[in-house]
């Protein structure tokens, strides 16, 4: 019942910075979570970040005190501001959400968007 785009990938030299922007929409009552996880070639897919609707937020060892994760519940986005970026955070970056409609919980993701860091 939701859709997820995101938007902001792209090709970055190593140090650089990248904010990632991600969308929901259609039909739901509540998105409890909303995520970003990623995947590089030849690697098992891992949670970047997450923050729940009231701002609880938690990030995975490699990117702490380097990205940001924040968003508005108002306009249903969430958004991951990418700091001293290195090449092995070159992966391709996915929008997750985990909402309720009605009584169901269910979890959705978004395409993807492609970040590429240079060194």
């Amino acid at each position: 019942q939701v859709q997820l785009v995101e938007s902001g990938g792209g090709l970055v030299q190593a140090g650089g910075s990248l904010r990632l922007s991600c969308v929901a929409s259609g039909r739901f009552t509540y998105i409890s979570v909303m995520a970003w996880h990623r995947q590089a070639p030849g690697k098992q897919r891992e949670l970047v970040a997450s923050i729940t609707s009231v701002g609880t937020v938690n990030y995975t060892d490699s990117v702490e005190g380097r990205f940001t994760i924040s968003r508005d519940n108002a306009k249903n986005t969430v958004e991951l501001q990418m700091d001293s970026l290195k090449p092995e955070d070159t992966a391709v970056y996915y929008c997750t959400a985990t909402y309720r409609f009605l009584l169901r919980l269910s979890d959705t993701w978004g395409r993807g968007t492609q970040v590429t860091v240079s060194s």
